[in-house]
């Protein structure tokens, strides 16, 4: 045992005697700065507001934060808890799922500490709470919605009429006739958005789809993901249509030019490039698309609208773990969540 657990010991002798009404946890946590956390002082605010949290969970659900209140089955809550409160404002998640583990990794050390020195009867309350699997940009409430893919595949189509947007930027809705830019490739920018959009793929795969690597009939194009290993991955219809209209109306003006097997060609006026696109031009083409809808959100966006889509209709992960290439089944995972919204309209529906 160490000095600082020997002082607290002494100091918390009366609380900690099991017939004692005034051991509670906001006593523990001034004890825990003063003598056990160390770190400067911007992360010690940061962790007291975490551990204030659960210290104000466990009095609205228990009546105190009296410490022997303070039990696995209310550590499980307080997660739950922070999973389902919703911003009335955003109508969002009020946590996000890094936040929540940060929140939990602060919670488990002072549970850790509090229970070397005076074991809770049930064992250290956060022992058995794991964190939330989180991927490197899994955050799927930014998913496109159903309203948002139309509007997007909608301007993708006009794309073809009006040779996409100018460098002011105007709205579709504003564009009467301008004639198309120079180098500009319309039918190339509709088919990678309905490449996006119809397979869930990350941009980065894009960028890696050869010519050889479509198949038309079957309706899929076989992409190599991170680590380098390739897969092949289903595309709707419409996805597969798009990048036919492409192949036929289009490729051909710059294939002589680069002498590429790559799908999606720059254009031959393009300078310092090997003909194959990279992903920055990905993330171009699609914010061109958004902004004239006033849409903010990313490429990636579209990958997590297509895991909630596969969850919703089958409800099966491994559908999803398939279509998205997830090496991880905990990455499929997240879309079988379900939000607090989400679960009471379903009680409401019985």
């Amino acid at each position: 045992m160490g000095d600082g657990e020997i002082i607290v010991r002494n100091r918390f002798t009366d609380l900690l005697a099991p017939d004692q009404e005034n051991d509670f946890l906001k006593l523990w946590l001034d004890m825990y700065f003063e003598i056990e956390v160390t770190t400067k002082k911007s992360s010690q605010e940061v962790q007291a507001r975490d551990l204030n949290l659960l210290i104000a969970f466990l009095i609205d659900a228990t009546g105190s934060d009296y410490r022997l209140n303070w039990t696995p089955r209310e550590s499980a809550e307080f997660k739950n808890y922070l999973q389902s409160v919703i911003n009335e404002k955003t109508g969002k998640r009020r946590w996000s799922d890094r936040t929540i583990n940060r929140i939990i990794a602060h919670v488990k050390t002072f549970a850790k500490w509090i229970n070397k020195i005076a074991p809770f009867p049930l064992g250290n309350p956060m022992e058995k709470i794991k964190a939330l699997p989180v991927g490197n940009t899994l955050e799927i409430e930014r998913a496109i919605t159903p309203p948002e893919r139309r509007k997007i595949l909608d301007a993708a189509d006009l794309l073809l009429t009006h040779g996409g947007l100018s460098k002011d930027r105007l709205r579709f809705k504003d564009i009467k006739t301008r004639p198309v830019r120079k180098g500009y490739r319309p039918y190339r920018n509709r088919a990678i958005i309905y490449t996006l959009i119809e397979s869930g793929m990350r941009r980065n795969a894009v960028t890696t789809i050869s010519i050889d690597d479509i198949d038309i009939d079957l309706k899929t194009v076989k992409v190599v993901e991170k680590g380098g290993g390739q897969r092949t991955c289903n595309i709707s219809t419409e996805g597969i249509n798009a990048i036919r209209d492409y192949i036929i109306n289009e490729r051909d003006l710059d294939t002589d030019h680069w002498q590429s097997q790559a799908l999606f060609l720059a254009a031959k006026t393009t300078k310092k490039s090997s003909g194959r696109l990279k992903a920055w031009t990905i993330n171009y083409i699609w914010s061109e698309v958004c902004k004239s809808l006033n849409i903010k959100k990313s490429p990636h966006s579209a990958r997590h609208a297509m895991g909630n889509y596969i969850m919703k209709k089958t409800g099966n992960l491994a559908a999803v773990q398939r279509q998205l290439g997830h090496r991880n089944p905990a990455s499929s995972m997240q879309y079988a969540r379900i939000t607090n919204k989400e679960l009471n309209n379903l009680l409401d529906e019985r």
